[in-house]
């Protein structure tokens, strides 16, 4: 039986990067990890530059946490008050 294989690739940009200071190259070649230094780049924009989705969850991430630090704790919990703890110190 054959298989078609068809193309799906999304065309990307090209990006060229001119006069490169030394020491920065030689710091991009010495942790190429077995790749080209071209596939190294693209690595390291994609650890650092957030993408708009990714902006979006961290906003979306940065917003529940707004809100729990202004919800009010139901109690102190199971945890004695720091007033307590004191107290106990001192009858020892």
């Amino acid at each position: 039986m054959d298989m078609l294989c068809f193309s799906l690739e999304i065309p990307m940009a090209t990006l060229y990067v001119e006069n490169i200071p030394n020491e920065l190259y030689q710091a991009l070649r010495a942790r190429q990890h077995r790749k080209s230094i071209a596939a190294e780049i693209l690595t390291l924009l994609e650890e650092n530059i957030p993408t708009a989705a990714e902006l979006k969850k961290r906003q979306k991430i940065f917003k529940q946490l707004e809100r729990l630090r202004s919800s009010n704790p139901a109690g102190p919990g199971p945890f004695p008050t720091s007033e307590q703890m004191q107290r106990e110190d001192r009858e020892r």
